[in-house]
């Protein structure tokens, strides 16, 4: 396959860089205090429905954000499991992270399927 029917195929994908650790295990890491996670969706989106515990990060203010502003919203020795409502900002934002030394990992599942796999939407 040519470079260019690769590049073509994988843009169609719309999964490179995704996680694929599964849900459960992303629920088991963060009861063990070994994972947060980190919505970066703008705030109107934030203010219609997060999950209980996640971080807000939107991703325009992360565009901006220093090292020293990050640490001290995330924590340095944690999984940090990115999401936003569909992957997309979600891929964006852990690559950001990534540079910044995080363990940064993007879901595929936004903020609904989140809900629907039992994860406490916040009152």
């Amino acid at each position: 396959m040519s470079l260019p029917a690769a590049l073509v195929l994988l843009a169609l994908s719309g999964v490179e860089g995704l996680t694929q650790d599964p849900l459960d295990q992303v629920k088991a890491e963060m009861a063990k205090n070994e994972a947060v996670l980190v919505d970066v969706r703008e705030q109107k989106e934030w203010d219609e429905g997060h999950i209980e515990g996640a971080l807000f990060l939107p991703l325009s203010g992360l565009r901006d954000a220093s090292k020293e502003s990050l640490s001290e919203k995330l924590p340095a020795k944690k999984i940090l499991y990115v999401h936003c409502r569909s992957g997309g900002r979600a891929r964006t934002a852990a690559g950001m992270l990534k540079k910044q030394g995080y363990d940064a990992r993007p879901l595929k599942s936004g903020f609904e399927d989140l809900v629907q796999a039992g994860f406490t939407r916040a009152k």
